[in-house]
């Protein structure tokens, strides 16, 4: 009976459309593997195995592509299994699959903030890596690493970046802002001229505006770079209740329904680039993926955009700010090809894949060697100038939160988005969120 019901789960997903529904030799549903299960010796033939890759921008045909190249290496069979754009719903899809004890992914992407979440459902890649991931920032490495388990594999790195029209700055005689006030006026006055000049859907500032994951990361480097601190500091007190926060999010508050439109409420990666890329946006926050597709041969802004580093904010402690992001590959314990599935893994992060996708789809490596490659810093010019974003980027919170750092995001990204809304006040709203973080932290973290 719990077999059915399990079975009955995973074929009712909807935010992994593509897992397939396997069914074990006997017919059941999937269990639980035998003890030891994910240290056991390479099959003897061919297998398949599934891999949840991500979807933005070109995300998941890279993926794929990277994944085929494996396949036709080894023999073995391949399932790349769609995900939704937000990252929030794609945990919550995951955390579904491995509670259920479901095989039917072996191998997940998972955001950096994820392993310690999910790092007792993965398996610990140490015994299949042969010492792969010292080639990788030990940053990343050290963030992947869970009760001294290699739970996952530093895929590709993230960090916000601010990306401008050269052409609109030069027709104006502007400056690409250093400060998010500048960036607010300048936008507006761009954004005038081009309404009046004809283009009535020009928008000044585009950015990750909806109550999700992503809206945690634009927040979180408005409030750092007025030097507001980081919501949670790395000892575990709740410091996001205090003025510079408040007047990060007071200015940010302003944007939507002037600078930027009220749709950026429901905006994630890929709405604010579309809006972007089709010409009708002055500025834009995104990650490093965008500009690979701003640049291809179809894209109505080719060779019109520049790349720099976020803006800062005013006063005492301001500084740029970038959030930390990026990707991990993970091995489900539950996994009934452990070794295959780990050598999936160790093919699509090493210097190789990392390389090619740096070149075709912009993706900034986790291997610092890879920085100096001329092949990847001609494909991505600002990978060189920008090199200091990683220096200064800023991780989310989510070490000193532990498992409970999904209810802390969740907790911040909603009282953003009532600022942004213009439900409520920022002070207020940064009163509450306190508040609120108190309880969800209880005794500890």
């Amino acid at each position: 009976m719990a077999a059915t019901k399990t079975f009955a789960l995973l074929c009712s997903l909807v935010i992994l459309v593509a897992v397939g529904c396997r069914k074990s030799d006997d017919g059941s549903a999937n269990k639980k593997p035998a003890e030891g299960a994910a240290k056991s010796a390479p099959s003897s033939g061919p297998v398949e195995i599934a891999i949840s890759c991500g979807s933005v921008g070109k995300e998941f045909d890279v993926c794929k592509e990277g994944v085929d190249a494996w396949a036709k290496k080894t023999g073995h069979k391949t399932n790349v299994v769609t995900s939704t754009t937000s990252s929030s719903d794609k945990l919550a899809a995951i955390q579904q699959l491995l509670s259920a004890e479901s095989s039917d992914v072996d191998v997940f992407s998972v955001d950096v903030v994820w392993p310690g979440i999910l790092g007792s459902f993965f398996l610990d890649l140490k015994p299949y890596s042969k010492g792969a991931e010292n080639e990788h920032f030990p940053a990343l490495v050290a963030n992947g690493t869970a009760d001294g388990k290699l739970v996952s594999m530093p895929w590709f790195a993230d960090a916000g970046l601010l990306y401008y029209r050269k052409d609109l700055i030069e027709k104006y005689k502007e400056q690409v802002p250093t400060t998010w006030a500048q960036l607010t006026e300048v936008a507006k006055r761009i954004q005038d001229a081009e309404r009046k000049a004809g283009n009535k859907d020009m928008q000044g500032f585009v950015f990750q505006g909806k109550a999700y994951e992503g809206l945690t990361c634009n927040a979180l480097e408005w409030v750092v770079s007025y030097g507001g601190g980081s919501v949670v500091d790395p000892d575990g007190k709740i410091t996001i209740n205090n003025p510079k926060a408040i007047a990060a999010l007071e200015l940010a508050g302003s944007w939507p329904g002037t600078i930027s439109p009220t749709g950026a409420l429901n905006a994630e990666e890929e709405e604010a680039r579309t809006a972007f890329q089709s010409g009708n946006a002055v500025f834009m926050r995104n990650w490093p993926y965008a500009w690979a597709l701003a640049q291809d041969a179809k894209s109505p802004v080719k060779d019109k955009v520049g790349v720099v580093a976020l803006p800062k904010g005013e006063g005492d402690g301001a500084r740029p700010a970038a959030t930390l992001g990026g990707w991990d590959l993970s091995v489900s314990k539950f996994s009934k090809h452990p070794a295959e599935a780990a050598d999936l893994v160790m093919y699509l992060t090493s210097a190789a894949e990392q390389k090619r996708r740096a070149i075709t789809a912009g993706f900034y490596p986790t291997i610092p060697a890879l920085y100096a490659d001329k092949d990847i810093t001609t494909a991505n010019p600002f990978f060189t100038s920008l090199a200091d974003t990683f220096k200064s980027s800023v991780p989310r919170p989510s070490t000193a939160t532990a498992g409970k750092y999904n209810q802390v995001s969740s907790a911040f990204w909603n009282a953003v988005h009532a600022v942004l809304a213009k439900e409520k006040s920022a002070k207020d709203s940064l009163a509450d969120l306190a508040t609120n973080l108190e309880r969800i932290k209880g005794p500890r973290w």
